[in-house]
């Protein structure tokens, strides 16, 4: 035979594996409507074990067997995803239990940032809440979130991300620590000073203080000089700590909003090593709230260590044409080398495809959480 008869049967066999496709397909909606009526869930872990195993016993060889068991883990990945589909249409999805508000904003909101007066936490919080919001502040981020838990705020504003240095790890594990929800995003422009009490000259400095992130941020000027730097745990602490001492061979890293709030003076800026440096703040609450016009979803799930596993929790969103805009991983605690996921992607929590992804990945994680919509 030459390759165009070849091919001629190829095209005959994949006519019959696209018709028989079709037929599983529509036995799958029969199988939805059993589901409905019964209550049983879409996802049964053991059947699809057992049914993978028997069509890998079927084949001849290796290399055939493996990939037999991915093209029914494909298949029967479809036809869960079909399932969904059929009972969100038949309204047996459930509901979420998030509540659709028009805002966030009014009179009587109380809320905190972690830092110090000057803090660009500080900032963000005025950009979203407005200068005259009800306000705190607290020393780390555990303890804005403790705030919230105990009452004593109703929001809080923490940073989660830098276009730099990247995403601020400690706030990721306090998402999962706490049942605080996101509920809002403000984005601002970092514009890092050098700032030393007035009079301090650059050849006087023999210590600079930070923020990590901001001092990673900052990192090739500071390469230029010989400099200890120390850790704090927020710029607008650095920028009152140098106040408070008043020693000219100290310095610190911080806005320049924070050294008018602390009397310094500003030895040069910028000193961040990019022009686009931003951070990225969440509003968190303690309510399951979301506004009716959010954009953004964030969940975070954790899967069984396994091939294959991850590929198929991302494919709901392909599956519901949703964008995934941002996947991240954190330590599991207590299980070395196991990972928990956080992914952002478009949408709100009122649309049928989100719905749909949400109670797919809800079925096939070993736990999943809805981390907010804004």
């Amino acid at each position: 035979m030459d390759l165009g008869d070849l091919r001629k049967q190829i095209d005959s066999v994949d006519e019959q594996i696209v018709s028989l496709y079709e037929e599983r397909m529509d036995i799958c909606k029969h199988v939805a409507e059993v589901k409905i009526e019964t209550g049983k869930k879409v996802f049964d872990r053991e059947r699809e074990k057992e049914k993978i195993a028997r069509v890998k016993s079927l084949t001849h060889n290796d290399f055939n067997r493996t990939g037999i068991g991915e093209l029914f883990e494909q298949i029967m990945s479809m036809s869960r995803k079909l399932q969904y589909q059929l009972l969100a249409e038949k309204g047996s999805m459930g509901r979420l239990p998030f509540i659709g508000v028009d805002s966030l904003v009014d009179d009587r909101v109380r809320v905190v940032f972690q830092g110090a007066e000057g803090a660009y936490s500080q900032a963000a919080m005025h950009q979203y809440f407005g200068e005259e919001v009800n306000s705190f502040h607290v020393d780390t981020f555990r303890d804005a979130c403790c705030a919230i838990e105990e009452g004593s705020a109703d929001f809080a504003v923490l940073p989660i991300e830098n276009s730099t240095a990247g995403i601020v790890n400690e706030i990721y594990d306090l998402l999962v620590e706490f049942e605080n929800y996101i509920v809002g995003e403000q984005i601002i422009r970092i514009e890092h000073c050098l700032l030393g009490v007035p009079g301090t000259r650059m050849e006087d400095i023999r210590t600079v203080f930070s923020h990590p992130q901001s001092l990673m941020q900052s990192a090739r000027f500071l390469a230029e000089h010989d400099w200890k730097q120390i850790s704090l745990p927020n710029n607008a602490f650095a920028a009152r700590k140098v106040a408070q001492e008043g020693d000219c061979t100290q310095a610190a890293i911080a806005s320049e909003y924070a050294g008018k709030v602390y009397g310094l003076e500003v030895l040069k800026k910028p000193v961040n090593q990019s022009e686009t440096n931003s951070t990225r703040f969440i509003i968190i609450t303690n309510q399951k709230i979301f506004r009716k016009d959010a954009k953004k979803v964030s969940i975070c799930f954790e899967i069984a260590h396994e091939s294959g596993s991850l590929y198929h929790m991302l494919s709901h969103f392909i599956y519901n044409n949703l964008n995934m805009t941002k996947i991240e991983s954190r330590p599991i605690e207590g299980r070395n080398w196991e990972y928990r996921f956080f992914v952002d992607f478009d949408g709100n929590l009122a649309d049928s495809a989100v719905k749909n992804a949400l109670r797919g990945l809800r079925d096939e994680a070993q736990n999943m959480r809805i981390l907010g919509n804004y």
